[in-house]
């Protein structure tokens, strides 16, 4: 996996270097998240932080890569999915001026934290959980003066949450509500 990351990043940054304006920088923001498919879950508020790379190739296309810590899952009654990734999403940017765009790609993601407890009655059950996860991207982003960038994007996953086949939560996939801010050094 790691290999797939770092081979996307080179990609990116070498698409990019031909690219007119390159943006690179870091970014902030906030998920709202929960899981598809499972009655009585509620939004897992948390953050989003890291680097974006990326560039226009031409007045109305660009492309951008991200990697991210990302904290994501859903909580309920009798418990939570605190799920945290590090993901990766790669997205080409359609300009409709020269600072509003559209944003849609693929999302690759690695877990790195689940803390998927249940408590029923006095037994506590930790559900299992996949390790990668695959998601869609699409968005909407606003390149502001002084370098700042303003992204709202909804990242729907395509792969399921859980490793096992649990009665209510079989076929959970992550969907996650992403505001950020973000600040070019470029």
């Amino acid at each position: 996996m790691k290999k797939l990351i770092f081979a996307v990043m080179a990609l990116v940054t070498i698409t990019t270097t031909q690219a007119q304006g390159l943006d690179l920088g870091i970014k902030a923001g906030v998920n709202f998240a929960t899981l598809t498919d499972a009655s009585g879950l509620d939004n897992r508020t948390g953050f989003v932080a890291g680097a974006f790379v990326g560039g226009k190739l031409g007045d109305k296309f660009g492309i951008q890569a991200d990697l991210l810590y990302s904290q994501q899952g859903a909580e309920f009654e009798l418990g939570s999915f605190d799920l945290d990734y590090v993901n990766v999403p790669i997205v080409a940017k359609i300009y409709l001026t020269d600072n509003l765009n559209l944003q849609a790609g693929p999302q690759f993601g690695v877990l790195v934290n689940d803390d998927t407890q249940t408590v029923i009655g006095e037994v506590i059950n930790d559900i299992g959980t996949n390790d990668f996860d695959i998601s869609g991207v699409v968005g909407v982003g606003v390149d502001i003066p002084l370098g700042l960038r303003l992204e709202g994007r909804y990242n729907f996953g395509l792969t399921d949450v859980p490793e096992e086949n649990g009665a209510d939560f079989n076929k959970s996939k992550n969907s996650v509500f992403t505001l950020s801010v973000g600040y070019s050094f470029l």
